[in-house]
């Protein structure tokens, strides 16, 4: 109680000057002690802490030529490479490929819209060709597997935006089910449902890693690889910025 603000700030001068800490541990360090003294002292600190803070380092992202996607693609089989496909082919994020609704495919104008994407916009991207023959026969197969679950008094979905409440029936319908479901049938905790949800992200993430590592490349590679090798390729391809941009649904040319 008889350390201040004072030395709470020299404290994490020193992390960051001294012990040369990530920003990350910084400020954990920093969290763990607001907590410390507002709910366990129950001391109030002001404001005036101004530390030297810990610089978060500037990291490249990771990118793969295409030889290396091509390569690392061909190891992935069924529903993730089909859905791995669609991240490179289509720059799409892991949560927005996963959470894909059957409408939200045409095949007719070669195009995919992403719903609620990172910060709440909706945006239409390429439908690559690679892709299509395969996720084709896919929804046929998902159609079979839609209907035996109505008939099962199951094929309700969640919606997003509250369209639930204002459209009771839309949630059993084929164009709001998810493109790439899980094999199972799973109890919704938030409403209590028996639902189908999307398939979880760690299947993804576990047949990235292991392709990766069969086709002999030791970068790391994660979902989100295949997001910034789709926007230098097309860059490399002669695709004007702004274009790139759009597809990638960046608010921030830089970015």
């Amino acid at each position: 109680k008889k350390m201040g603000e004072k030395e709470i700030e020299d404290f994490l001068t020193h992390l960051a000057v001294r012990r040369k800490v990530a920003a990350a541990t910084q400020n954990q360090s920093f969290n763990a002690i607001l907590f410390l003294y507002r709910e366990v002292l129950g001391i109030e600190l002001g404001g005036g802490i101004e530390a030297v803070r810990a610089k978060r380092p500037k990291r490249l992202p990771t990118v793969m030529s295409q030889a290396e996607v091509k390569l690392v693609l061909s190891g992935i089989s069924g529903v993730p490479g089909m859905a791995c496909r669609l991240l490179y082919g289509a720059g799409l994020r892991a949560k927005e490929c996963l959470q894909l609704r059957v409408k939200d495919l045409d095949f007719n104008l070669n195009q995919i819209l992403v719903r609620d994407g990172k910060g709440g916009r909706d945006r239409i991207t390429v439908f690559p060709d690679n892709v299509k023959a395969d996720l084709h026969r896919h929804l046929q197969r998902l159609r079979l597997l839609h209907k035996s679950d109505l008939s099962d008094g199951y094929g309700e979905v969640a919606l997003p935006f509250g369209l639930e409440r204002k459209y009771p029936g839309a949630a059993r319908q084929w164009g709001w089910q998810y493109v790439f479901p899980s094999q199972s049938l799973s109890k919704d905790p938030r409403s209590g449902k028996t639902r189908r949800h999307h398939i979880d992200p760690s299947t993804l993430r576990k047949a990235i890693k292991k392709a990766s590592r069969l086709a002999g490349l030791h970068k790391p590679i994660v979902c989100h690889t295949f997001r910034h090798s789709f926007a230098t390729h097309l860059l490399e391809d002669g695709y004007d910025i702004r274009t790139v941009q759009e597809l990638l649904g960046h608010k921030d040319v830089s970015t």
